[in-house]
């Protein structure tokens, strides 16, 4: 069978894994006000029939963050569990079996008729959730050359914004189905769209049956002709004979040799001393991408619209404009990450995130009322805003979004699977993704009782996040854009620079026209990453016969 070679074509195919989370989330946030949802999982006048002039209570604070938090709870242990089953079979049957997984979580979800079947699907799609979020990057940071690996593994942030943006306005649509009142409403309002969400799985798996392994997982494998056929038709335009092709061959081949001699690879790797700063910088880049809040805002972005005046259908319309701005404004990272770096990228987005955090703050805690029992009784909505305060906590809302999209969304899956050697990248990225959705699942369950009983104070809990996370990317986090994966190795293992860190975050550089130059064919600067890489190498075997 004859498979896909332009690398960007095959992006565009495997991202949609990440439009999977984007479906998630905005299948819950859009459904979380309706009328048919409250009615349906409801906890407060018994079971129907209602009067018309009832209202259905919906989920406690507690219940409904349980809810959302189930997914990303399942995707804890999908990720975790994506290492292996990634090493094993290959990056691309990884990404096919989270697909599978999808299609019955979501079966489940669509069928639910209580809450504890809703939560038993989300767990399971969460498992697909957690091993396409960390498998994608991986295959497409190990597929994609160097100048564009950023653009192309940050699409899979696009995917995800292109994927809340196209869930939510099915579930608004939805919304307009059956009545208003609890006692005419219909299950078709939010049975729609989750049934709908299992359609970009299949799209997924029937794409990547037509897309290469991964060459760096095939020679790792010694399917040496495969990696060099794959490398040659992404990278070196049919050309057998390209110099990069043969550089890149050669490098490959000098780690995989070193590797081989050292292939027993368990998560405790991850953890000796000449590893784990790498360890924990992806880590908190997965945990930071989190703590900003962003997820957040996507979840319960209706209870924030509500508290500034906003009910019904426009709340859902005005929220939508996040979702926009969401989509539009991750499009300049994927133009210019690579050019950028990705340390500015990151410092700059938040310091950015930080204001409008605190700005939020500020809005609430001066000019906001608190509602006892939350508007229309609705706990998480506690607070109250009227006329100019409340524009300008929409307006700081929307900002935020805008500040996040193009810097935290997309660098922090690119980020990740560059800092770590091929032999433990798929687990180290699995791990680094699992702390990710360890936090998505607290914060789910957290946000709505923050809402309902600290109101304000919550936005100051994630701007004192965001002002932390400044400071350990400034100090922690080196440059790793323009720089082939094995080229990255020697920032980690700088013999002159700080023990068991290598060479000081602050002090790493890029230089995009070198990195474009060897892709090219440049014999000179292909000569001076071969010897890179071959120093790398032998570094890195005196590192590991030390410890």
């Amino acid at each position: 069978m004859p498979l896909a070679g332009n690398i960007y074509f095959i992006a565009t195919i495997a991202v949609i894994g990440g439009g999977l989370f984007g479906f998630d989330i905005s299948s819950m946030s859009a459904i979380i006000n309706t009328t048919a949802y409250k009615c349906y999982f409801n906890h407060g006048p018994e079971g129907p029939p209602f009067n018309d002039n009832e209202k259905c209570s919906g989920l406690s604070s507690l219940t409904q963050g349980g809810v959302t938090a189930a997914m990303p709870a399942g995707s804890w242990l999908g990720a975790l569990i994506s290492g292996f089953i990634s090493d094993r079979m290959g990056r691309r049957y990884a990404i096919m079996v989270g697909c599978i997984i999808w299609v019955i979580g979501s079966t489940i979800i669509c069928a639910s008729q209580n809450v504890g079947m809703l939560v038993a699907g989300r767990v399971i799609n969460g498992l697909s959730v957690g091993i396409e979020s960390a498998q994608v990057p991986v295959y497409i940071s190990e597929l994609a050359p160097p100048s564009k690996r950023g653009r192309l593994v940050g699409s899979q942030q696009w995917a995800i914004t292109w994927g809340i943006l196209i869930m939510y306005y099915i579930s608004f649509g939805c919304s307009y189905i059956g009545g208003g009142s609890s006692s005419d409403y219909s299950t078709a309002v939010f049975r729609i769209p989750w049934g709908i969400q299992m359609v970009p799985a299949v799209l997924l798996f029937i794409g990547m049956i037509f897309l290469p392994e991964s060459p760096r997982w095939l020679a790792r494998k010694d399917r040496w002709e495969e990696c060099q056929a794959i490398l040659t038709l992404v990278h070196g335009k049919g050309d057998p004979n390209s110099p990069f092709v043969t550089a890149e061959m050669q490098e490959i081949g000098e780690m995989c040799e070193f590797e081989r001699q050292n292939a027993d690879v368990t998560y405790l790797e991850l953890f000796k001393p000449k590893m784990i700063n790498r360890t924990f910088i992806g880590i908190f880049c997965q945990i930071w991408s989190q703590l900003t809040g962003m997820n957040v805002m996507m979840y319960y972005i209706t209870y924030v619209f509500s508290m500034a005046g906003y009910s019904g259908n426009a709340n859902l319309l005005a929220s939508s404009i996040q979702y926009i701005i969401n989509v539009v404004m991750t499009v300049p990272a994927l133009i210019w990450v690579d050019r950028w770096g990705r340390r500015p990228t990151l410092l700059i987005g938040a310091a950015l995130m930080m204001i409008w955090m605190y700005a939020n703050a500020g809005l609430m805690a001066s000019y906001g009322t608190v509602v006892p029992g939350g508007i229309d009784g609705t706990p998480e909505e506690s607070m109250r805003l009227h006329g100019a305060p409340a524009k300008a906590l929409i307006a700081s809302t929307y900002l935020f979004v805008g500040s996040y999209a193009p810097t935290w969304g997309p660098v922090s899956w690119v980020y990740p699977p560059e800092l770590y050697p091929l032999r433990v990248r798929g687990k180290a990225v699995a791990l680094a993704t699992s702390a990710n959705w360890a936090f998505n699942m607290a914060l789910g369950l957290f946000v709505p009782s923050a809402f309902a009983n600290i109101r304000w104070e919550t936005y100051i809990i994630f701007g004192v996040f965001l002002t932390v996370m400044f400071v350990h990317v400034f100090f922690m986090f080196p440059e790793t854009a323009g720089k082939t994966l094995e080229e990255t190795e020697q920032i980690f293992e700088d013999p002159n620079g700080i023990p068991y860190i290598g060479t000081p975050a602050w002090k790493t550089r890029h230089d995009t026209k070198r990195t474009a130059a060897a892709e090219r064919g440049d014999v000179e600067v292909l000569g001076e990453r071969l010897a890179m890489a071959e120093k790398s190498v032998a570094t890195h075997a005196e590192v590991t016969t030390e410890s």
